[in-house]
């Protein structure tokens, strides 16, 4: 069934092996008789079947089996619809169903014992594969790739001071929250590929609307100390246009203090400035600070939220952190501002700068 669907699975060493689906019905079970013959205990002797539905699209059918079948980690009941890259279990066997020409097919195998093992609840199931790869391998790729912008203004004056640019997803199959994105990564252990991604095209978006605004952009842990990382900020500005960045340095990689120093002078060399992010989110990091001061400290939106109606201890300790990051010359800045009453009192604790939805939310650059 040349260019038709298969099911991809792995093999005991790793390597990937495409089962064609060459007949309707297709059933998958321990059984000699079924058409795909997986030699697992956890599979049932006819434990599920793939058939054409009247729709034109696959329908996925779980046969009474003793553990299960999962599209994309959910237990089905019955039936249901799938398609190309969508990731089914049947039990504890992971398969990924494509389209396209078969390269291997899989040989029926006997196999010794005449009743299913039942899986014990609870189990988790490999991940092997994950559902929505391809899409997000696209997005990589540059197809859907969108950016937002934040305001980060003046305390008081509510003037612009820079913009923070934010990551957003446009593709028609992919989740658009950056968080959901991102979760997505950690699976294919792409976080700091998607993180550059982000950046290298907000910039490329935004670089001559700016005129020599400043520009705060994230990065995630697992790229802040690579050579890598550097060398693409120092290739940021193109074309000549003028680019005053600021890197906003995850509270986890604040925790390496000589890596920190080293980063902060290699920053300086190449004109880049940077800000320690979510401060107060998990340790203050006082004596990281202290060690290697950053240029802003973003306080996180957890010690803001609600700050005019918090308590006069929780007010005097923000406001003391405040003036201990001023002390070694960083400026403060209060995220998460998103009511009148937080802006003023941020303003009178010496907030030099604010974010938040109060003064401006995250607007999509076309």
């Amino acid at each position: 069934m040349e260019g038709g669907w298969y099911l991809e699975g792995v093999a005991s060493d790793g390597s990937r092996i495409a089962h064609p689906v060459a007949q309707w019905p297709y059933r998958i079970g321990r059984d000699s008789g079924n058409q795909l013959v997986v030699p697992a205990l956890g599979l049932s002797r006819r434990h599920a079947e793939i058939g054409e539905d009247v729709s034109g699209r696959l329908r996925l059918t779980d046969l009474d089996s003793t553990n299960g079948t999962f599209v994309n980690r959910e237990r089905i009941t019955g039936s249901c619809l799938v398609g190309p890259d969508d990731v089914i279990h049947f039990g504890n066997a992971e398969f990924r169903l494509g389209l396209r020409a078969p390269e291997q097919a899989f040989a029926p195998t006997e196999l010794d014992g005449e009743r299913t093992l039942i899986v014990p609840a609870g189990k988790t199931l490999s991940q092997h594969f994950v559902p929505l790869e391809k899409q997000f391998m696209e997005l990589l790729e540059g197809r859907g790739l969108a950016c937002a912008v934040q305001p980060i203004v003046h305390a008081g004056k509510h003037e612009p001071f820079a913009y923070e640019l934010l990551g957003r997803s446009m593709h028609p199959e992919l989740p658009a929250s950056p968080l959901r994105l991102f979760n997505l990564a950690a699976l294919l252990d792409r976080e700091a590929e998607l993180s550059r991604a982000f950046r290298q095209h907000g910039v490329q978006a935004l670089a001559k609307r700016l005129k020599g605004a400043t520009l705060f952009v994230n990065t995630h842990p697992k790229e802040t100390f690579e050579d890598g990382f550097l060398a693409e900020l120092a290739r940021l500005p193109s074309e000549g246009v003028p680019l005053n960045l600021v890197v906003e340095v995850h509270e986890t990689a604040v925790m390496e203090v000589e890596r920190m120093r080293e980063l902060a002078a290699r920053l300086k060399d190449i004109g880049v400035r940077f800000a320690y992010d979510d401060f107060g989110a998990g340790q203050a990091r006082l004596n990281e600070l202290g060690e290697v001061p950053a240029h802003f400290v973003k306080f996180d939106m957890g010690l803001i939220r609600g700050i005019h109606q918090a308590s006069e201890r929780k007010q005097k300790l923000v406001s003391e952190l405040v003036r201990m990051v001023r002390g070694l010359g960083s400026v403060a800045l209060a995220e998460g501002v998103e009511l009148a009453e937080e802006a003023q009192v941020c303003e009178q604790m010496g907030f030099e700068l604010i974010q938040g939805y109060h003064t401006g939310k995250p607007v999509i650059v076309a």
